[in-house]
């Protein structure tokens, strides 16, 4: 039995993919940062929990790092900082932990000897898109810190492949959603602020244009990335190959909610106009080629699916807390 560490495993996608692979019979090593309560994070009420090793530790720490990697068969590196307006404030934070905490991955990959690293990146990279849909040829494009500290990261991963032959694989999802997703990210701030809000939805640029894919879909295409000896050493695109506008989006869900939709543009909620990114579609097609992956949860229904578990799981979050 193939024995992985997800890093970043108390998260969003982190818990999902751990849940998945369990299933899938996959012994599981989920690593997150430590924290004083002992609290796995959205794993802590797991059906899977007897079934799942926890480790807390640090991914700035390569101690910590290398001694959760040994005698592992792979790792799948989830582990960052992940919020863009943050990074305009922190941008440090961002070098610390998606790039170093990347290196600590890296280095103690390559020192271990393990068979296999899937490196999570973003479609952030890309920047605003110069071609559509976009395939992982595109030029990489810095408009924010974050987006700067993820290429960063990508590059050196390619470079301990080049240099050392590491057998790496690097995931690039689009715009990932589900249930567990932070109130930071755009669908579940429309449904929380539609929810406490009374149909007042207050959001930043509703002109950008996003290619959505649901988590479960994002899971299983990690699956089939790991299947292919054949990516290594690839960049890999994962996305519907479609997208929508902020706006229709924000229509759309409070036409499911049955909420009518007021919506508020701030611009305290807008990024710099350069560092805007305003449209992103995936071109999937070289995952479709090289695995068996289709997106296969309609995205009306998976949309319905998360509604329907923030409407159960409202008191968790605030949305007047964030800005998006």
């Amino acid at each position: 039995m193939k024995k992985i560490v997800i890093t970043g495993a108390f998260g969003f996608i982190g818990s999902h993919l751990t849940e998945f692979l369990v299933e899938k019979g996959f012994r599981v090593i989920a690593f997150d940062r430590y924290n004083s309560n002992n609290h796995f994070g959205w794993l802590e009420q797991s059906k899977y929990y007897k079934d799942i090793e926890f480790v807390l530790g640090d991914i700035r720490d390569y101690d910590s790092v290398y001694n959760v990697l040994k005698n592992c068969d792979m790792c799948i590196h989830l582990a960052a900082l992940i919020g863009i307006p943050y990074s305009y404030v922190s941008p440090l934070a961002y070098i610390r932990t998606n790039i170093e905490g990347t290196y600590n991955v890296l280095e103690s990959t390559k020192n271990l000897d393990i068979n296999e690293l899937i490196i999570t990146s973003t479609s952030e990279t890309y920047g605003s898109a110069q071609y559509n849909p976009i395939d992982e040829k595109h030029p990489l494009v810095a408009q924010s810190p974050y987006s700067a500290s993820k290429i960063s990261s990508d590059q050196l991963t390619l470079s301990y492949h080049k240099s050392f032959g590491l057998p790496i694989k690097i995931a690039r999802p689009f715009n990932v959603f589900g249930s567990r997703q932070s109130t930071r990210a755009i669908i579940p701030t429309i449904v929380s602020q539609l929810i406490q809000n009374e149909g007042v939805v207050k959001l930043g640029n509703i002109n950008t244009r996003r290619d959505f894919t649901y988590v479960k879909d994002i899971c299983s295409a990690y699956l089939e990335i790991m299947k292919r000896n054949e990516l290594i050493g690839h960049i890999i695109n994962i996305g519907s190959n479609d997208n929508i506008s902020i706006k229709d989006l924000v229509y759309k869900i409070s036409e499911i909610m049955n909420i009518k939709a007021i919506i508020k543009e701030e611009i305290e909620r807008k990024r710099n106009v350069n560092s805007e990114v305003d449209i992103l579609k995936c071109d999937n097609s070289k995952i479709i080629k090289f695995t068996d992956w289709l997106p296969t949860n309609k995205f009306s229904h998976s949309l319905k699916k998360t509604i329907d578990w923030y409407k159960k799981n409202n008191n968790l979050f605030n949305a007047h807390n964030y800005h998006v």
